[in-house]
């Protein structure tokens, strides 16, 4: 019996990025380019679902998929150079990696503007994943076998919870903790900057599982599967 590498999961934005400032200055420019109010301040507090969950909101829904995509088209010349790594973020991924794990990015945001935010901050992830939400968030995770996923919104907990994964919420971003813990998270840091210290504990456990699981396989004991947490 070989050990696998240990994955985490990262949400992006509010978990990984403070992209508010980002999206605000493109949501005002669609604005201006289609003549349509969006209210730019309201719509980045409720960051985490698709894009088109907020553009209902201010356009008619039949006008909603090509103003989706004029919006990802105007994102990467508006919204990249002014979003700001969130505190703790490359040192979470480094964490993981560093333990010899992988580190993967699964997210609502378009695929391409999300690896555009990575590559201008310099987070360097194993995998990037797009344009899943909530539970559809873990088709990926379990295709990459992540043991962890770590977000800020529910919609991220339930992606966790789908995928038989922990769910470790960070309080970054709309959803406070009393609301992430009743979501069903089993784990929440004020932010990442906790997070290094928390998987360390974790990947100590974590190995000391696979051992055991190990020597009970040698024993010719039945493969037994570590516990989640």
């Amino acid at each position: 019996m070989t050990s696998r590498p240990l994955t985490v999961g990262f949400d992006l934005d509010m978990t990984l990025i403070d992209s508010r400032p980002g999206i605000r200055a493109c949501y005002l420019a669609l604005s201006e380019r289609t003549g349509t109010h969006i209210d730019a301040d309201l719509a980045v507090t409720r960051l985490g679902p698709p894009l088109a969950e907020e553009l209902i909101n201010w356009f008619p829904a039949e006008r909603v998929a090509a103003v989706a995509d004029l919006y990802r088209e105007m994102y990467p010349s508006f919204a990249v150079a002014p979003t700001l790594a969130m505190p703790g973020a490359r040192e979470a991924v480094a964490a993981v990696r560093q333990a010899g794990g992988r580190a993967i990015v699964v997210t609502a945001k378009y695929e391409p503007n999300a690896k555009l935010h990575l590559e201008h901050l310099g987070i360097e992830p194993d995998a990037v994943i797009g344009d899943l939400w909530a539970e559809q968030k873990a088709e990926a995770l379990r295709e990459y076998g992540a043991r962890v996923y770590v977000g800020d919104h529910v919609g991220d907990v339930r992606g966790a919870r789908a995928a038989g994964a922990l769910s470790v919420a960070v309080a970054t971003g709309p959803c406070g903790e009393p609301e992430l813990r009743e979501a069903g998270a089993d784990v929440v840091l004020a932010d990442l900057t906790g997070f290094p210290k928390w998987f360390s504990d974790y990947d100590a456990r974590f190995s000391a599982e696979e051992a055991r699981a190990g020597a009970d396989y040698r024993d010719g004991a039945a493969d037994p599967v570590p516990p989640r947490a």
